[in-house]
């Protein structure tokens, strides 16, 4: 049998991103050529390891058996790597990954952290929804993700072995709303009036539902704004453009003129943040960077001063 380092790596990347398209797009590749490379690979392997389905691709069980050798395989290859370079000044590569609110205080000051307590840790990140997350860990493309789930909290992922999981906090949701509005004059919406009101959102993909209506809100929300962004987001709010939701202890800097209120009638949100990784992770790293976000995450709850009534 013969297969390069590169189908290996193509066939974790397509697992990943489940999309030959998204595949040849990330490695700079065309999308005929990773057709033909995980071609070759089932050829050699006598078995399908992806089922074309609508959208994109999704492994099968010979694929999901594979792509744990496969894992284990670049694994060993990045070991052999850095054992020919140990004359050189080391350093430990992170590659970490995050959902789009943990990127406001939680990672940036997990990080800066880690640069203050274990200078020899170099990391880098990018944001993700939860989901792609928890691939991407699973496939080894990330090393750590910070994901957010909500209740009831199950385990991040179906497959065995299971991730590694830390929790971090538990979050409320808040109403982001203008400071100047009549609902941060009153301190409380009610859920009747938070139906009516425009909303500040994200819309859904595969991978998250629309992020930003209060969740359950009844009737049909009127969503005024579409944004990913944060910053955006939360400056439409402060300019008056509507409302948004918020997760309370990830946000402890707001920017002027927001407000948070809580919605009265319905019950409280709350969505767990955890720190995922591999079972086979390397035992000192994962000592160093769950001490640094657990340690930020521990502040960001003891620290947070807008307590809603």
């Amino acid at each position: 049998m013969e297969l390069s380092l590169g189908t290996l790596t193509t066939i974790g990347v397509v697992a990943e991103l489940q999309s030959f398209t998204a595949a040849a797009a990330a490695l700079g590749y065309t999308q005929s050529a990773v057709s033909r490379q995980v071609a070759a690979a089932e050829r050699e392997f006598g078995a399908a390891l992806f089922d074309r389905v609508r959208g994109g691709v999704r492994l099968t069980p010979a694929g999901s058996a594979v792509l744990r050798q496969v894992v284990v395989i670049l694994d060993a290859v990045k070991q052999a790597q850095q054992a020919a370079t140990q004359a050189a000044p080391q350093t430990r590569q992170v590659r970490l990954g995050a959902f789009a609110a943990a990127g406001s205080a939680l990672v940036p000051r997990s990080l800066a952290t880690l640069r203050r307590t274990t200078p020899d840790i170099e990391a880098g990140t990018r944001e993700a929804p939860s989901p792609s997350l928890v691939r991407a860990v699973r496939s080894g493309s990330l090393d750590f993700a910070v994901i957010t789930a909500r209740p009831p909290y199950r385990s991040p992922d179906q497959e065995r072995p299971r991730l590694m999981q830390h929790e971090l906090l538990e979050s409320r949701l808040a109403l982001a709303v203008p400071a100047a509005s009549r609902y941060a004059a009153a301190d409380v919406v009610d859920i009747d009036a938070a139906a009516r009101a425009a909303w500040i959102a994200t819309a859904s993909s595969s991978d998250e539902p629309q992020l930003g209506v209060w969740p359950g809100l009844p009737g049909r929300p009127r969503v005024r704004h579409w944004a990913r962004d944060w910053t955006t987001k939360l400056n439409l709010v402060a300019d008056g453009a509507g409302v948004t939701t918020v997760p309370l202890e990830l946000f402890p800097l707001l920017p002027e003129g927001v407000a948070l209120v809580r919605i009265a009638g319905v019950p409280e949100e709350r969505r767990l943040v955890s720190l995922v990784h591999r079972r086979d992770a390397d035992a000192g790293l994962v000592t160093d960077v769950v001490e640094a976000f657990s340690t930020v995450a521990g502040e960001l709850m003891r620290g947070r001063r807008r307590t809603l009534s």
